[in-house]
């Protein structure tokens, strides 16, 4: 669709997208009305090229939100129409049963904002019978195949549509082909968005149903030889889906009301008219329903705004069809594909000869008149054979199929496209049944049996059914079977009347429009795809006249034009014709194809037209037309903007000097005010100043009032963030007691805030420190540098310490437990340890054994130095014979380690700090000495005395 869009037509090869790109593009230039004619052979493909035309529409055409409901609706008529007017047939698994025209209509803009459908004779008599290999509309198989179970079940119906004697004639009701469960789904989407309501679908669904309620009922015949219903199962179901009384339908079925002058005689059917009697109901209703059905689409499909439109029509209608039983339907579809190929061989061909010679233009004429020949001859043979089947219908006296068929003997008999058995020669004969006529059409001969000639052109429903159907309670059929009927008393046009005024309304319509054509070839007879009958297709390109019509185009003119239409469009490509032309068109044209520079062989000028015969010259001056129009368009905008500018520009530049004005003495009434103001206020502060430590009075008041108000607003930069931060802003004399009283609010409030956002476990470690603190504060060096460093719950994990010990020890929970160096009593020898502290003792562990264990009763003292060393001694009593001797330790965190030791043994009295040196104790009877010294480094050792030296660095103070 991109490729085609907006491209000239004959720059890329032949295809829907450019017939249909072409025809748009040329109503939208010119505002005229335009027509695509598709036509050819039952199952060539006329309405798949149809429904692509509408996508192309659909997808090339601008389009705004408010116009995408109209879109779809357009779209989306297609499967509506196809399921109840497209049946599958011999030739065709989707073949239209029916003549569709279609007007899109387009706003100004080329945006599709609505249309329009007629429908041409539906073939009714598909209802209640087809061919073998044949189905019933696809509406039927769809609620079938895809209704929900609900849906079935209140309409009475089955599943499988072998139950169903209108359904299984043709012996195919279930196709492979055919997808019968999704096209019901694309069905009921296209429902809702073409605007039907809950009551139009029960409606609907329910007069499909009741048609094959209708085929299942079964007459037989009594001894007095009328028709009866023996079983009313079904009678009882289409009165209940058509709103109508089971007794009175029933009635209507089997008996027929026959109106004398002055009183009214029902009259009981036999076997045949009641069957008969049934069929045409079913095909009343049905051939009704679909015509409300197109009314209802096109009802969606108007657009409200009554400006004008142009419109491309689109017409896909039935193909020319050779069955093996042949009836009135194909006669009346082949007299519509006559009418067709004669309107366009009078468009195409004879209109072109007759255009040249009018114009005074030479050309080679081409001989195109066998095929129009034929087609004037079969169309008139068809009028009347119409002519004669209309007499027969309503001539007083017996009719039938044979005196139908001995009448055309009498009255066409000596036609040369005209046969009969009886006027066949001897070889003819055998090919042509008694009740058979045959017409030579331009596709070929055709045989017509006239069997059913006469019901199916009258179409006649028994007044009684009529009336049953007129009282109906179902929304559809009121509309559709109105009471104003019953009292019209007249003859109804039969079939072929209605058929023949139809097409002749439709030829109207085509004539009035700019038309395109599509013509479609059918590859094969097997409906198989990409395999090609060369005779087939050679037929069709014969009787169609595709020869013809090509060397018609190529002999002749691409182009032509009358000299005023040319004249208007390309004027603006030459300067003396632009912007106006004062003299005659032919003058003014022969001017500006001579300033464009066309060369003789490329145009002819006739009497009241121009002809160009290359498409490429046609291109080029459309190419220098965009052009053109462009710089105009972009000159006339230049200078329109311009002036709609300077007039906004003088308009503002008015309205600014105004506003300006006011503004500048409002903001001088403005400033006077303010300064008096600002004089009043100072004079009023300057006294308040004076009178400042005066009680409060009027004259000071204001001036305390603006101070207090200050230092307050000042104050909440300067409020302490911690307990800890003793700056206040300092307040002037008259606040003082105020800052005072804010003050300690403040603190209570800062010190009320930190103990709440102090947890339990942080409030044991705080104790801890201030037992720290009163140990040792200013007693020991490096106390003040630990403030910053909050005590750990231990310094050694449980995974660290040997299960063994764990196990040992399993009975206490450990509290604490650090890393240790322990020095021999008697050697000194440093040895590394665990110091593990639990509610009952302290524990010296070394790896899985423990090597001292003091029970806190034990534990005479703690004792350390003044210095910074980390050496502490444990003393246990000399009477306690499970002690070895003092404990001499040394570790990281001395404060730490010593505050967690006497809070668990609960002597935070018993802690020592010497200066010089302090004395241990080794064994019963037996001291040792450690003295504290202080020098360059670190050193611990045993000096010459046998005593343990600790030296530790001075820290400065």
């Amino acid at each position: 669709m991109e490729l085609y869009q907006g491209v000239n037509f004959f720059e890329l090869p032949p295809h829907v997208y450019a017939i249909a790109d072409n025809a748009y593009r040329m109503m939208c230039s010119e505002l005229n009305n335009h027509l695509i004619l598709i036509s050819g052979e039952s199952g060539a493909g006329k309405t798949e090229a149809s429904k692509k035309i509408l996508q192309y529409f659909a997808v090339t055409c601008p389009m705004t939100e408010s116009l995408q409901t109209a879109r779809d609706r357009l779209l989306l008529s297609n499967p509506v129409l196809e399921a109840f007017g497209n049946a599958r047939t011999l030739w065709n698994d989707n073949s239209s049963r029916f003549g569709k025209y279609m007007d899109i209509q387009f706003d100004f803009k080329g945006i599709p904002v609505g249309g329009h459908i007629i429908s041409y004779l539906i073939e009714k008599s598909r209802v209640v019978y087809q061919n073998q290999g044949e189905r019933n509309f696809h509406i039927f198989y769809q609620l079938l195949e895809g209704g929900e179970e609900e849906l079935l079940a209140y309409l009475g119906l089955e599943r499988d549509p072998q139950l169903y004697k209108y359904l299984s004639q043709g012996h195919c009701a279930k196709e492979s082909s055919i997808n019968d469960k999704n096209d019901w789904k694309t069905v009921s989407n296209a429902f809702s968005v073409i605007d039907f309501t809950e009551d139009d679908l029960e409606n609907l669904f329910g007069i499909i149903a009741s048609v094959l309620h209708l085929g299942n009922v079964c007459f037989e015949e009594n001894h007095q030889g009328r028709a009866t219903v023996p079983h009313t199962h079904e009678i009882e179901w289409i009165a209940k889906l058509l709103g109508v009384h089971s007794s009175v339908l029933l009635e209507a079925l089997t008996h027929r009301k026959i109106e004398a002058k002055t009183e009214e005689v029902i009259c009981p059917l036999t076997l045949e008219l009641s069957v008969c009697a049934r069929d045409a109901m079913a095909k009343a209703v049905y051939g009704r329903t679909f015509t409300w059905l197109v009314n209802k689409i096109n009802s969606s499909l108007v657009n409200k705004d009554f400006t004008k439109k142009t419109v491309i029509g689109l017409l896909d209608i039935y193909g020319f069809e050779v069955f093996d039983k042949n009836g009135f339907e194909q006669f009346c579809i082949n007299y519509c594909n006559e009418k067709l190929q004669q309107l366009l061989i009078e468009r195409t061909l004879k209109a072109e000869q007759a255009e040249y010679e009018m114009e005074d233009i030479e050309w080679e004429p081409i001989q195109y008149f066998n095929n129009k020949i034929i087609c004037d001859l079969v169309e008139e043979r068809h009028k009347g054979i119409i002519s004669i089947l209309n007499e027969e219908c309503t001539r007083p006296g017996p009719a039938t199929d044979l005196s139908f068929l001995e009448k055309l003997e009498e009255k066409v008999g000596k036609h040369a496209h005209f046969q009969t058995r009886k006027l066949a020669g001897p070889k003819g004969r055998k090919r042509i049944g008694w009740m058979e006529f045959r017409l030579f059409h331009y596709a070929g001969e055709v045989t017509y049996c006239t069997k059913g000639f006469l019901e199916k052109n009258n179409d006649l429903l028994y007044r009684h059914l009529k009336e049953v159907l007129c009282r109906s309670k179902n929304s559809i059929l009121k509309e559709c079977f109105l009471v104003a009927e019953l009292e019209n008393r007249r003859r109804p046009p039969t079939v072929g009347t209605q058929f023949k005024n139809s097409l002749s309304s439709l030829l109207e319509i085509l004539i009035s429009k700019e038309p395109s054509y599509i013509r479609c070839i059918k590859p094969n007879e097997k409906k198989e795809p990409s395999q090609f009958d060369d005779f087939l297709i050679r037929h069709q390109v014969k009787y169609l006249g595709l020869m013809e019509h090509l060397r018609v185009r190529r002999a002749g003119f691409a182009y032509r034009r009358k000299y005023e239409h040319f004249l208007q469009r390309y004027k603006s490509l030459c300067p003396d014709t632009w912007p106006h032309w004062h003299g005659p068109p032919a003058e003014g044209v022969e001017r500006l194809i001579k300033y464009i520079g066309y060369k003789p062989e490329e145009y002819k000028l006739g009497r009241t037209k121009i002809f160009i015969r290359f498409p490429r010259t046609l291109f080029a001056t459309e190419d220098a037309f965009e052009f053109s129009k462009h710089q105009l368009v972009a000159r006339i905008q230049a200078t329109y903007k311009g002036c709609l500018e300077r007039r906004a520009y003088l308009k503002k530049r008015q309205a600014a000097i105004k506003l300006e004005a006011h503004w500048r003495g409002a903001l001088a009434r403005k400033e006077a005010r303010r300064r008096k103001w600002a004089v009043q206020i100072i004079r009023k502060f300057i006294a308040g100043f004076i009178n400042r430590n005066k009680p409060l009075c009027p004259e000071n008041e204001e001036f305390i009032v603006f101070v207090r108000k200050n230092y307050i607003l000042n104050l909440r930069y300067h409020v302490p963030k911690s307990v800890l931060d003793k700056s206040w802003l300092t307040p002037p004399g008259i606040l003082e007691n105020a800052s005072d009283l804010l003050r300690k609010m403040c603190m209570r409030n800062l010190v009320r805030k930190y103990c709440r956002g102090i947890t339990a476990e942080r409030k044991a470690l705080m104790r801890q420190k201030v037992v720290t603190s009163e140990i040792f504060r200013g007693k020991k060096e490096g106390y003040a540098e630990s403030l910053n460093q909050p005590f750990a719950n231990s310094r050694i994990d449980e995974g660290d310490i040997n299960p063994k010990v764990l196990q040992l020890i399993s009975h206490e929970k450990i509290q604490y437990g650090i890393p240790v160096i322990k020095y021999d009593r008697k050697g000194f020898k440093a040895r590394q340890r665990q110091l593990i502290l639990t509610h009952r003792a302290a524990y010296m562990v070394e790896l899985a054994k423990i090597k001292q264990k003091i029970e806190y009763a034990a534990l005479k003292g703690v004792s350390t130095s003044n210095l910074s060393d980390g050496i502490l001694v444990m003393h246990v009593s000399p009477e306690d014979n499970k002690q070895k001797g003092d404990a001499i330790l040394q570790c990281e965190h001395v404060f730490e380690a010593v505050t967690k030791l006497v809070v668990l043994a609960k002597k935070e009295n018993l802690v020592d700090i010497v200066q010089g040196s302090l004395q241990f104790y080794i064994s019963p009877g037996k001291e040792g000495t450690i003295v504290f010294d202080t020098g360059p480094e670190e050193q611990i050792y045993k000096d010459k005395n046998g005593q343990l030296t600790v030296v530790s660095v001075r820290m400065p103070s």
